[in-house]
């Protein structure tokens, strides 16, 4: 099977990521939380809930498989791609580009927070049990759309982050020729593949 790295073309303008879309089944196969008012800072909305989704919305050297046209391979993105991807993003003003499962555009939804992480134990995700790897791009959205919060956050329809936009492929080698780092290399053999 095919391994892909998606890198940015600068040079292209479309190159990106243009909005950021709430999933039930993240390709990322990491789940946000969803933050809810805490009783130590009380104003009049002492019940209401902050509707803050935070979670990765990009996870470098994360194996994410596809399957376009019939063809099976998988694409990741490096640190240094998922660190640029995030700050052309903010950098274009897509703060309130949002999608729902990439079918549906919604409003009343806006980026707040965005990071890369750079300690396991310092980031801020570790304080909700966030496990995801350094130089992971972390983001905490407001939604302000009441309907998105009811039907999909609090019914648990929707679970995570997928990133929409467009990259260009770097190369296409068999597994057994790519640069493994560590984390690849313990994801692929998780899911039978071996490095030879």
């Amino acid at each position: 099977m095919k391994i892909v790295e998606l890198i940015l073309n600068e040079e292209e303008l479309a190159h990106g990521i243009d909005a950021i879309s709430i999933v039930s089944a993240p390709a990322i196969e990491s789940n946000f939380i969803a933050l809810k008012s805490q009783t130590k800072f009380q104003f009049k909305t002492a019940d209401a809930d902050k509707r803050i989704l935070l979670g990765p919305a990009l996870i470098p050297d994360k194996p994410i498989y596809r399957n376009q046209d019939g063809e099976e391979f998988y694409c990741y993105f490096s640190q240094g791609t998922v660190k640029r991807a995030s700050e052309l993003y903010l950098m274009r003003g897509n703060q309130s580009n949002a999608t729902l499962e990439h079918e549906l555009k919604i409003h009343g939804i806006t980026l707040i927070e965005s990071w890369i992480k750079e300690d396991m134990e310092k980031d801020k995700s570790a304080i909700y049990g966030m496990t995801d790897p350094i130089g992971t791009w972390m983001v905490a959205l407001k939604v302000d759309n009441a309907k998105v919060w009811e039907d999909y956050v609090k019914t648990g329809l929707v679970k995570g982050f997928s990133i929409e936009g467009f990259f260009a492929e770097k190369s296409k080698v068999k597994m057994n020729k790519i640069k493994v780092t560590p984390e690849l290399d313990a994801y692929l053999k998780s899911l039978g593949y071996e490095k030879i």
